[in-house]
């Protein structure tokens, strides 16, 4: 026979685990909305698709949402505290000021939730001191991408992943210190030739900006600190003396895992170590769409959804990736990089060059590149 369990003790032992926050919502069988709060909601099946929560069995709430033919799960967001208690309270006129529309059966879909998911009853089974309810999943959608409410410890609050802006961070310290030892070239690099330059260093999975100095006619330099995914083909200079497992890692990165484009992107990165630099040529509803997904995924603090975003709109690059240059032709480019040579104990560095002019003669790309050759040798390996 188990031993009795103490309440308190199980409350607070099953805090720990956090939880999503979610708003039930149905119009009753009296024709208003109505909604209830819960943290115990779950996915159970595929096929059928089907939900779970568990609400309690003595809750009123519950009771009037049952008289309804379906309801909505309303995953709220972060910054949806206030509404997640005005919804929880038991007094009359919860929903007074509540911003929503009926889903397709009716069901309220709370304005700015993350998503929702409408359903209807498919079983209510008692368990203890709660009901097991099962939702069909009838329809179902993603509102804004950003991050969910949670409940922890008996408190609300939310993820706090990493940031685009870098934090402090030894290897990058020390990436900052040594781009300022070749600021004066890196700034006489951009005059003479009206562009833009910065210096990026490899800090784990993202290339970050340490320097920047813009005399292009484009502003198109992102804030110092700035992150962005080093996501094949982008950021292959990094892995031009780069380990295999390393090499291997960032092919992984890829939205597509297969040999195919592993080859592709394998080749790419030869070009780019027999070159000594990498080109993308300049192709504006692509790399706006690119700009546009990097956008987003810092708007929604680096959500894995909108990572694989990033993802698809980089490998869409790939066919602008290194094109080859021939004499006589003219190019549109979007940034030339080079490998800037440091010792192993530091982060791979690189020198970009972005606001490039168009229609630029191969003789002046092949300027370009010797330029950034050469500010690249000059730093001291560190």
């Amino acid at each position: 026979m188990s031993r009795p369990i103490d309440a308190t003790l199980f409350r607070e032992t099953l805090g720990h685990y956090p939880t999503g926050v979610a708003v039930v919502t149905a119009v009753t069988d009296e024709g208003a909305p109505d909604g209830m709060v819960v943290g115990t909601f779950s996915s159970v099946s595929l096929d059928p698709p089907l939900i779970a929560f568990f609400p309690a069995s003595g809750s009123r709430s519950f009771a009037r949402l049952r008289t309804a033919s379906a309801f909505c799960v309303n995953v709220l967001a972060s910054d949806q505290e206030p509404l997640c208690r005005q919804i929880a309270t038991s007094k009359e006129g919860k929903f007074d000021g509540v911003g929503w529309r009926p889903g397709p059966l009716g069901a309220p879909i709370l304005d700015r939730a993350v998503s929702w998911i409408e359903c209807t009853f498919e079983e209510v089974r008692e368990a203890g001191d709660h009901f097991i309810v099962l939702g069909r999943v009838q329809d179902l959608a993603v509102e804004r991408a950003t991050l969910p409410l949670l409940f922890f410890q008996g408190g609300y609050g939310r993820f706090s992943p990493g940031s685009f802006v870098a934090a402090p961070d030894p290897e990058l310290i020390q990436a900052a210190h040594l781009a300022e030892t070749v600021r004066s070239q890196v700034e006489e690099l951009s005059t003479e030739f009206s562009v833009n330059c910065s210096v990026l260093a490899r800090i784990r999975d993202d290339a970050v900006q340490v320097l920047a100095t813009n005399q292009g006619s484009a502003d198109d330099s992102p804030p110092l600190g700035h992150r962005q995914p080093v996501i094949p083909p982008m950021g292959a200079v990094f892995m031009v003396d780069a380990a295999p497992t390393a090499v291997d890692e960032w092919l992984r990165r890829a939205p597509d895992d297969s040999r195919e484009s592993r080859e592709l992107h394998s080749a790419l990165l030869d070009k780019v170590r027999e070159r000594g630099y990498s080109l993308l040529a300049a192709e504006p509803h692509l790399l706006e769409r690119h700009r546009a997904a990097l956008s987003a995924f810092e708007q929604s603090d680096r959500l894995p959804r909108q990572e694989r975003a990033v993802q698809r709109a980089t490998a869409e690059l790939t066919e602008l990736f290194c094109p080859d240059l021939v004499p006589g032709r003219s190019y549109d480019l979007a940034s030339i990089v080079v490998l800037i040579p440091t010792k192993a104990d530091l982060p791979p560095m690189a020198l970009r060059m972005t606001g490039l002019p168009g229609s630029a003669s191969t003789a002046q790309v092949e300027a370009w590149i010797d330029g950034l050759k050469a500010v690249a040798q000059s730093a001291p390996s560190g």
